[in-house]
């Protein structure tokens, strides 16, 4: 998926018609880059991949460490005592963790899997031991004395591993085949062995992992007895040579990458019979040119739910397939369909009495549905208002919890609902702000993170009705602080709407205004956008430090949520199908056009940049608005739909064949007329989503019209730029690109 890097600039010096009025007064210190990517987090410690033990005794979670953000320990908290202490130090287990493999370079990418360290964790059922995955290898370890067994130890990374539900076994892939680890006998066996080249079993292909965000290939059955597992068979899909350039050479890989109206891997399912290791399909229909996008077990271990796409995305089926037979109960299957297309999610959850509840679209918002074990469907919620995650159903109460706004898209918040009466939701949390809830089974209670403009995250644990029971990670925004010495010079962000270029549709968009900038002493100003499907930029959540870069060194700093953007309901982000580039990038000259209107933003000194999509954005909307803009940073950037995969870009652009036209208007190339904006455009030399020749293309394009235009490549780096002195480099010639083109200065 075309996701958000949002990175900052450099701390520099202000504009200089802001430096005579600093040297009146003691300047607040303000944020530096170098300080920006140093240790600790400037966000202050939180809590990641937070969870229950099974058993409910214990809350889990990562951490980085204090003098290296980017390594991750386990930690646990007795719920009871409240007692907290690192269960796994990852530099204690694995002092010098091995040079990862290229497959699991690709994995951790499109997992967007940024850390090291402790980046996985896998409970087992009854809560007394936790499977961590580190230095290539699986290690067991004991929750309560937290003595580490490591289960493996080869040349070969084990990846994906998973504690059976029983407990007993530990499965994990290694070399594209699934086995099995006997925890009382330390016996190991392969379950499949046909894995190797293009063959693989039990993992996920290219698009389920970087568009459709499944990131395994098999599921336990609830008995242990059973394991569903996709085969994948990339022999169809095309080749695409990619040079891997890094600074001690080049590596030419060939790869299996799906580019939109090519062929797709095959992909088949299976359940393996776990003692006796036979095989039985399931079927998944006629026809082969489909996703498999989830695969979920009945309580019982008797029926598959298996979620089902056409190629198009047009239609979603959620089938039950007999596990013992492969054959599927037509009489329960549930399709929904769309003129545009179907967003996939994780919110399914089985219940006990053969029953499950999802969430579905088909109103034009994400809501509850209930479906029977017969497999009658109702609604149980509706409205204009979007649900984003069940968090857990109490069966007992016929309670669902769940996240999402019924307010306002800039807050997200818990809820909870019966399915067996009528009724409306009823929110739990408060404050104007962001929550992310993890609930415990039967709604016993949540893990609950919350951020606002003016806190950091900080996780807690609650009782059901929002009452905190005790920290996990207070997050306290003291003078202890990592952020402590810059909240003198800290820009609060502000909040409005405008309306779209459509003169209907209302925007959100947050603007970051020092106080300096007036009609006396009007700003320059920076337009950061994504403007792409799935992501949303608008929260009153906190605000990354990043923001504060350019804030606090004299820039007006905008974002706005265009059409197409995620968490508007599907008819927002619908508006954009078969013509991407185009009504996003006349919604942010909509954007253009009010910003320029402010009294405080000079309007001759306006940028814009952009990541990923962000990037694409940059190149189309500055190219459609020809001398709007002063200055434009397109990283990563798209350049032509042809050459992206097929989920995404199908999803919203069809086939290439059927949409011929939007598919060449939604290219940079067709509006290179249009060329004035100086532009820097950054891609990593070894990115295997946005490839390379996204941005090679468009050099030689601009090259062949005369065009001047600036470049930064980075050796070795993917669609992300991840180590923190390539960051630092990063925001340094964002920065200096910008002084030079909105202020008339270089960067110091």
């Amino acid at each position: 998926m075309i996701r958000s890097v949002l990175a900052a600039s450099a701390a520099l010096m202000l504009p200089l018609s802001v430096q005579a009025q600093e040297g009146e007064r003691q300047a607040p210190e303000r944020l530096t880059i170098e300080r920006l990517y140093g240790s600790p987090d400037l966000n202050g410690p939180t809590a990641r991949a937070a969870r229950f033990s099974p058993d409910g005794s214990r809350i889990s979670f990562l951490r980085p460490k204090e003098d290296d953000r980017t390594v991750q320990d386990l930690w646990t908290i007795d719920v009871e005592t409240g007692e907290a202490s690192v269960l796994v130090d990852a530099r204690a287990l694995a002092p010098e963790e091995r040079e990862l493999t290229e497959a699991e370079i690709q994995f951790r990418e499109r997992a967007r899997i940024t850390a090291s360290g402790v980046v996985a964790y896998h409970w087992d059922e009854a809560g007394e031991a936790v499977l961590v995955p580190l230095d290539g290898d699986v290690f067991y370890v004991d929750a309560a004395s937290g003595e580490a067994r490591r289960l493996t130890e080869t040349e070969e990374f084990e990846t994906d591993a998973k504690v059976s539900p029983q407990g007993n076994l530990v499965s994990f892939i290694r070399e594209q085949n699934l086995w099995v680890h006997d925890l009382a006998s330390g016996e190991e066996r392969a379950l499949t062995t046909e894995g190797g080249e293009l063959i693989s079993w039990g993992m996920a292909e290219f698009v389920a992992q970087e568009e459709m965000r499944r990131y395994t290939g098999y599921w336990w059955s609830p008995d242990e007895t059973r394991i569903a597992v996709a085969r994948v068979d990339e022999s169809p899909v095309m080749v695409v040579e990619r040079f891997q350039i890094g600074a001690d050479g080049v590596e030419v890989f060939d790869q299996r990458y799906p580019r939109a109206g090519t062929d797709n891997a095959l992909v088949t399912l299976h359940v393996i019979d776990v003692a006796t290791g036979d095989v039985t399909e399931m079927d998944l229909g006629p026809e082969t040119d489909i996703y498999l996008a989830r695969v979920d077990w009945s309580r019982d271990g008797q029926t598959l739910f298996v979620q089902r796409q056409d190629r198009l995305q047009q239609v979603w089926d959620l089938m039950a397939l007999d596990a013992a037979s492969g054959e599927e109960d037509e009489a329960r299957r549930i399709t929904e369909t769309a003129d545009t297309w179907i967003n996939l999610h994780h919110q399914l959850q089985t219940l006990s009495d053969g029953g499950l509840v999802y969430l579905s679209e088909q109103s034009g918002f994400s809501h509850l549905r209930h479906v029977s074990a017969e497999g009658e469907a109702r609604d149980v919620t509706s409205g204009e208002w979007v649900i984003t995650e069940i968090g857990a159903v109490d069966e007992d109460e016929g309670l669902i919890y769940f996240t999402g706004w019924m307010d306002t898209p800039l807050e997200r918040h818990l809820y909870r609902v019966s399915y067996t009466e009528a009724g409306e939701p009823e929110q739990i949390t408060s404050g104007q702000g962001w929550w992310s809830a993890e609930v415990g089974r039967g709604g016993t209670g949540f893990i609950g993170t919350y951020s606002d403009i003016d806190t950091p995250p900080h996780t807690a644990l609650y009782d059901m009705d929002g009452e905190r029971i005790a920290w996990v990670e207070e997050n306290a925004f003291d003078d202890s602080h990592p952020y402590a010495p810059y909240r003198e010079a800290h820009v609060r962000p502000e909040y409005g709407t405008l309306t779209a270029a459509d003169g209907e549709t209302e925007l959100h968009w947050q603007i970051h205004r020092p106080e300096h900038c007036t009609a006396e002493t009007p700003c320059p100003a920076i337009v950061q956008v994504y403007g792409g499907p799935i992501v949303q930029t608008v929260s009153r959540s906190w605000q990354s430090p990043r923001d504060q870069i350019l804030a606090q060194n004299g820039y007006v700093l905008f974002k706005l949520d265009n059409r197409g953007a995620a968490n508007r309901g599907h008819a927002f982000e619908a508006d954009l199908y078969q013509r991407m580039g185009i009504l996003e990038a006349e919604d942010q000259i909509a954007g253009l056009d009010w910003l320029q209107a402010q009294d405080f933003v000079d309007a001759d000194r306006v940028g814009l940049w952009g990541w990923s999509y962000g990037g694409y954005m940059t190149i189309m909307t500055t190219l459609q608005a020809p001398g709007r803009f002063a200055a434009g940073i397109a990283g990563a950037p798209v350049t032509d739909w042809a050459l992206y995969d097929t989920h995404y870009t199908e999803r919203y652009m069809g086939l290439p064949q059927d949409n011929a036209d939007g598919y060449e208007r939604g290219a940079a190339f067709a509006h290179l007329d249009g060329y004035e904006t100086p532009l820097l455009i950054i891609h990593g030399m070894a990115d295997d989503n946005v490839t390379f020749d996204h941005s090679t293309r468009l050099f030689a394009e601009l090259q062949e019209r005369g065009e001047l235009f600036e470049i930064m490549t980075y050796p070795g780096q993917r669609h992300g730029i991840r180590p923190p002195p390539l960051q630092t480099h990063l925001l340094r010639t964002q920065m200096d690109f910008f002084r030079r083109h909105l202020d008339g200065a270089a960067a110091e």
